[in-house]
C-alpha cells in the first residue's frame, strides 16, 4: 500500500489519554511519522505554559495559544513538505473548545464562533482529528492521582468543553469519535487503523 504525507490530530478532554494515544500511534507508525504537541516547546509555548500559573485575561490565554500555534504550522507544513506523517497532541479544536468555555462569560456574542474563524485562518486543516470521547467525571477520576491541577480541570468547566467538542465533531467531517473508556491498545488499534484505511 502506498501512503502519503498526512497529518492527523489526537484531542479530547483532560484525562480522555489523548497524550499516551498519540504517543504510541507515532510509535507504532514507525519513522515516517513525526510527533509533536501543543503548547509547543518553544518559547512562544513556554509562555503559554507560564501563563497557566497566573491570573490572566482570557483573551490573553487564547491569544497566546493562537501565537504558538501559528509559528508551530509553519513547522508542521514543513514536515509535511517532506512527506511526513504528523501526529499532532492538541491542535486548534483544543483551544475553541477550552477558550471558547474560558471566554463564555466575559465575550459578547459566541465565543465559539470566533475562535474557530480565527484559528482556521491560521492552521492546517488536519487530514484526519480523531476526538478521544470519554464523560467529564470519569476524566477527572483518571487525574485524581496528578500532584497539581490546571484551572482548567474542574466538573462543570470540562462539561462544557466536551460540549464544544462535541459542537466541533457536528460541523466537520474530518472528525472521527472514538469511545475513550475502552482500553488503550484498542483505542490505540483504532486510530491507526482509521489511519491507514485513509492510506495516510
Amino acid at each position: 500500500m502506498v501512503y502519503m504525507a498526512g497529518f492527523v490530530v489526537v484531542e479530547g478532554i483532560d484525562g480522555c489519554g489523548k497524550s499516551s494515544v498519540a504517543s504510541r500511534v507515532a510509535r507504532g507508525l514507525g519513522k515516517r511519522a513525526v510527533l509533536t504537541r501543543e503548547p509547543t516547546d518553544t518559547w512562544m509555548g513556554k509562555a503559554v505554559r507560564e501563563g497557566e500559573g497566573r491570573e490572566t485575561s482570557p483573551y490573553v490565554d487564547a491569544l497566546l495559544f493562537m501565537a504558538d500555534r501559528a509559528q508551530h504550522t509553519e513547522k508542521i507544513a514543513s514536515w509535511l513538505a517532506k512527506g511526513k506523517l504528523v501526529v499532532c497532541d492538541r491542535y486548534y479544536h483544543s483551544t475553541v473548545a477550552y477558550q471558547a468555555a474560558n471566554l463564555k462569560d466575559v465575550f459578547e456574542g459566541d465565543p465559539f464562533k470566533w475562535l474557530l474563524e480565527a484559528n482556521l485562518r491560521i492552521s492546517i486543516h488536519p487530514d484526519l482529528t480523531v476526538l478521544l470521547v470519554i464523560p467529564p467525571k470519569l476524566s477527572l477520576e483518571r487525574i485524581r492521582g496528578r500532584t497539581s491541577y490546571s484551572r482548567f480541570e474542574r466538573l462543570e468547566f470540562l462539561r462544557e468543553v466536551h460540549r464544544n467538542y462535541l459542537r466541533l465533531a457536528r460541523s466537520d467531517r474530518s472528525i472521527v469519535k472514538i469511545d475513550a473508556t475502552k482500553d488503550l491498545d484498542t483505542v490505540v488499534e483504532s486510530v491507526i487503523g482509521l489511519i491507514r484505511k485513509r492510506k495516510l
